[in-house]
């Protein structure tokens, strides 16, 4: 424990650049916060502070163990704060960015959700930018494909599969594939990225071995909302999430193309762990990784 008040008033003198002012802040003397911070440069070896009789000033040392000092200090907080709201009924307005598909993904749960949540308040933002979960104040994000922020916490909440696809009367035109080497009599609808303007890259899972298709295409779209539209109407062959196509299929409106050549992906939901994970938070967290978000559409 003295290795903590050590560090408590280390941090706390930091602060306030004096030694009075940390007493008071500690409901100690100034004193008493001198000598724990003379233990504690006495303990690592290190000179923390500059010391005039007027002022206090912070060595290069102690710039860099001031930084990891208050970071650990702010953790012990959140833990503790984390541990004493443990038992309260999660509540209040919960900021989610989602894909704008993502309605597809969770409208199934979230009348659940409520029902055993009433008092969070969900303020879900449905969009194809990147947003940053930190800088924008966001809660938690759910995303898919890769995650580059290795600095995030994540958790896979579901997987799902990338599906070629098409309209009957498309496939009449054109035929049935039954070979990637079919495909090429094909044209696709294209889908767009609004983060980058860059276009979707199409993979099949072809004899072990990842393979990008290229096909000439119809259309271009920043819409997964206007591919599928397009793709109803019987533009051409769509890449799409299974879940965005899954009652379509089991109607028969869209019918896979080589199905068993079909990549799998996942979502995620992630969060800042720089931040206290906040009851209504968890609670979300953990009943998105409880509830079957996906369903094997039949037929098609």
């Amino acid at each position: 424990m003295d290795n903590l008040s050590g560090l408590i008033a280390f941090v706390r003198a930091a602060e306030n650049q004096s030694f009075t002012l940390a007493g008071r802040a500690l409901g100690i003397s100034s004193s008493a916060v001198g000598k724990s911070v003379s233990r504690l440069e006495e303990r690592i070896g290190v000179r923390l502070f500059h010391r005039s009789t007027r002022q206090i000033s912070l060595t290069s040392e102690g710039l860099d163990f001031f930084g990891r000092c208050r970071t650990l200090l702010q953790q012990l907080q959140d833990a503790e704060a984390a541990l004493s709201h443990s038992k309260t009924r999660p509540k209040g307005r919960l900021r989610i960015s989602l894909p704008a598909v993502g309605y597809r993904l969770i409208s199934g749960i979230l009348r659940e959700f409520y029902h055993r949540y009433p008092d969070i308040e969900l303020d879900l933002d449905f969009s194809d930018r990147l947003v940053d979960v930190v800088d924008e104040a966001f809660d938690a994000v759910i995303r898919s494909g890769e995650l580059p922020d290795s600095s995030l916490a994540a958790k896979r909440i579901c997987t799902f599969r990338f599906v070629l696809c098409a309209a009957p009367d498309y496939l009449q035109r054109y035929g049935t594939a039954t070979s990637v080497e079919d495909l090429q009599h094909y044209k696709g609808i294209a889908y767009k990225f609004p983060s980058n303007g860059k276009l979707q890259p199409w993979w099949l899972k072809v004899h072990g071995d990842t393979v990008k298709i290229n096909l000439e295409t119809t259309v271009i779209m920043n819409s997964v909302e206007a591919v599928l539209a397009a793709c109803r109407n019987g533009m051409g062959l769509a890449y799409l999430p299974d879940f965005v196509i899954q009652e379509y299929l089991a109607n028969h409106e869209l019918i896979r193309v080589l199905p068993e050549l079909s990549l799998e992906g996942d979502f995620w939901i992630v969060w800042s762990p720089s931040r206290l994970l906040s009851p209504k938070t968890r609670a979300f967290i953990d009943f998105l990784g409880e509830a079957q978000l996906m369903s094997s559409p039949e037929g098609g």
